[in-house]
């Protein structure tokens, strides 16, 4: 018999989980949960993401709990000296949330469906590249994933970017393991004259105002044009099918603009 109640303890899970019929598996979701919308009513919220509580997770009486990346690790070991099983995911590019939808269809016996799942988001991938390619131009992109200290994109946001027809200025970095390794500077910014600022501050509403204000950045492409804009952190910082189905569109829709514009 599959895992019949799964703690999830990062959106991706959850998402996954509804999109292939299973969320009828779900015991509990993180309190960042977006997507799908129902799930905030449905489910009882268990988890922050770094933030967890031990009694909160054991409450909801899990088989299985899913976890995300070292920022989860010491949840993990907890739950383990607890008797719970956990799979913890830790992937940082488009290749790993392909792997992901597959490892979760397993998971609950839902191996056809995630087949089918992975199969639209590559085709979503892919008509992208080939929209890109027409496109006359690539804009620089510095996309913010945080604004103190400073933190440029992740990994499969730089791959998203790419796919879409930008170019992500800081794409050297992204494939880092941990965030400290992703902090910027200004001066770095100022150097590599982005022409598009996508602000995804996580969990955060991005303030435009706050990066005119940096000394030095009108001088910017990006800000002589304004071109700042934002992508809310739940549409592309989560490693999961929304990053694809609606980060990756949204992406695509900036940089067509910005072509018209020039």
């Amino acid at each position: 018999m599959s895992y019949q109640r799964i703690a999830c303890l990062s959106t991706e899970a959850v998402e996954t989980l509804y999109a292939l019929g299973a969320e009828e598996r779900i015991a509990g979701i993180s309190g960042f949960t977006v997507y799908p919308p129902r799930a905030r009513q449905e489910k009882p919220k268990i988890s922050g993401f770094t933030s967890n509580k031990l009694e909160r997770i054991l409450a909801v009486e899990p088989d299985l709990v899913i976890a995300f990346s070292d920022l989860q690790a010491d949840i993990a070991r907890d739950l383990v000296r607890e008797g719970v099983e956990v799979h913890v995911f830790n992937h940082r590019d488009i290749a790993g949330i392909l792997r992901m939808v597959g490892t979760l269809g397993a998971l609950v016996d839902k191996a056809d469906e995630a087949r089918a799942l992975v199969r639209d988001l590559s085709a979503r991938v892919e008509a992208a590249r080939a929209a890109a390619a027409a496109l006359p131009r690539r804009p620089r992109v510095y996309f913010e994933e945080w604004h103190d200290p400073m933190i440029s994109g992740i990994g499969w946001v730089s791959e998203l970017i790419g796919i879409a027809g930008g170019e992500d200025v800081f794409a050297d970095r992204a494939r880092a393991q941990g965030a400290k390794q992703r902090v910027v500077s200004a001066d770095e910014v100022l150097q590599r004259e982005p022409q598009i600022i996508i602000g995804s501050w996580c969990g955060k509403k991005f303030v435009p105002d706050h990066v005119r204000a940096r000394p030095g950045w009108d001088a910017l492409p990006a800000l002589r044009d304004d071109e700042l804009h934002e992508i809310k952190s739940a549409d592309i910082l989560a490693p999961g099918s929304v990053a694809i189905t609606h980060g990756l569109e949204q992406l695509m829709q900036l940089f067509r603009d910005w072509g018209a514009r020039q």
